[in-house]
């Protein structure tokens, strides 16, 4: 709206300032040529002795004053000094002179006796008479303009305004999960066209997660009969304490399972969730601490003595160490060393993995769907997430002994539970 304010006035002031010149010019030449006609009338009768002064009586009724000046030097009607204007006029110049209080008319009269002036003053009230009130019509009508400029402007702006924000706030909720909202295009055709869009985008995102939705029912049926014959083969192990472990081991995989497929399949945000890093890895540590010592692998922990808060589930967060210890466990010989280790400052909580391996070859393997050794690419790609979710990173580096590799999930530090 202030562009067309700014606009307006530019073409206001264009087109009316001129008009307003236009009109003073006028008037001063209404008025000179009034004054002219005035010298022209008193000049047919100078040299009539009788008819002159009744002439002169009747064009010095206004406001306007004539005066003759004869080759005598006797000056006749209105009182006047002789002047340079008066001596210029005698050489027989006729001519018009700004002076003192407006302007004259000065008309040269050649005769036997030598040359009449004829000179007639016109004040400075006809020079201007009407000029102002002319400039106060003008300026109302500018200010008519802008105002009606204003409030047109102010009624498409609000309009455009309305459109705009209405897009907003259904990209907000759609970005917020809320799949369902949908805006009315309005406005102009681009905005109608941005509008438009955004709607084919929710239904089309609505259709991909409803998709997925179906996907992950289907996945957990799939996941369903397998997992039961596991426990059914677990039912029959002779050893108590083996068969105990490995129920707790089917009960751990089910739960994650069902925290998959609840994840996948819930259409609300989730609130701000936080967990003690330093009690995630001690849990994982626990863990992985079995396996290790069946491979003979030297399994260093440290964990700082403080809570380590997070913004990331203890769930989340255990699935992403899982998957880089994994790792460890898979493409490493047994035997070889790793440590796991949590240490926190005031601002981040730094979780490090690291093995004595033979390291990565391509730090570019980090990302999803990346694999150097035929598998998916997923696991560390899962990693990442979670420390990139928690508004942290991943970061790749040298090993135990300056070899291998250390992954690290830098995390924000969060000083309070939800």
């Amino acid at each position: 709206m202030r562009y067309g304010l700014a606009v307006t006035s530019i073409v206001l002031i264009a087109f009316l300032l001129p008009l307003g010149f236009m009109a003073q010019s006028l008037t001063e030449e209404r008025a000179i040529a009034a004054g002219r006609q005035d010298a022209q009338e008193v000049a047919l009768f100078a040299d009539d002795p009788v008819r002159l002064p009744a002439t002169l009586a009747n064009v010095n009724s206004g406001d306007r004053r004539t005066t003759v000046f004869t080759p005598s030097g006797e000056i006749l009607g209105a009182a006047a000094a002789m002047s340079t204007s008066v001596e210029l006029a005698r050489t027989g110049r006729a001519f018009t002179a700004n002076t003192s209080g407006g302007a004259e008319v000065l008309l040269p009269i050649a005769g036997a006796q030598g040359t009449t002036v004829v000179r007639t003053f016109v004040p400075d009230s006809q020079l201007r008479a009407g000029v102002y009130r002319a400039w106060a019509i003008l300026l109302g009508v500018g200010v008519a303009l802008l105002i009606v400029t204003a409030l047109a402007g102010f009624r498409i702006a609000a309009g455009l305004s309305r459109s705009v924000s209405d897009l907003a706030d259904v990209a907000q909720r759609l970005g917020a999960g809320e799949l369902t909202a949908r805006v009315e295009p309005s406005g102009p055709p681009e905005v109608v066209s941005v509008g438009n869009v955004l709607n084919d985008l929710g239904d089309q995102v609505e259709g991909l997660l409803a998709d997925e939705r179906e996907l992950i029912a289907d996945l957990s049926h799939r996941l369903r009969t397998p997992i039961t014959a596991l426990r059914l083969d677990t039912g029959l192990l002779n050893d108590p304490e083996e068969r105990e472990r490995m129920d707790e081991h089917v009960a751990g995989l089910v739960a994650a399972v069902d925290t998959v497929i609840e994840a996948a399949r819930s259409h609300r945000r989730r609130g701000p969730v936080r967990c003690d890093a330093a009690q995630v890895v001690r849990d994982r540590a626990k863990f992985w601490s079995v396996l290790a010592a069946s491979q003979d692998r030297p399994f260093t922990v440290r964990i700082c003595d403080s809570a380590a808060l997070v913004a990331t589930g203890a769930t989340e967060l255990g699935a992403g160490l899982d998957v880089i210890l994994d790792n460890i466990f898979k493409h490493t010989e047994a035997g070889t060393a790793l440590s796991l280790s949590v240490a926190a400052d005031k601002r981040s909580v730094k979780v490090t993995v690291a093995d004595a391996g033979p390291g990565m070859p391509d730090a570019g393997l980090a990302r999803r769907g990346r694999s150097g050794t035929g598998s998916t690419g997923i696991g560390m790609d899962v990693a990442r997430r979670t420390a990139e979710h928690a508004g942290g990173s991943l970061v790749l580096g040298t090993g135990l002994d300056e070899r291998g590799l250390s992954v690290t999930l830098n995390l924000p530090r969060v000083l309070s539970e939800p």
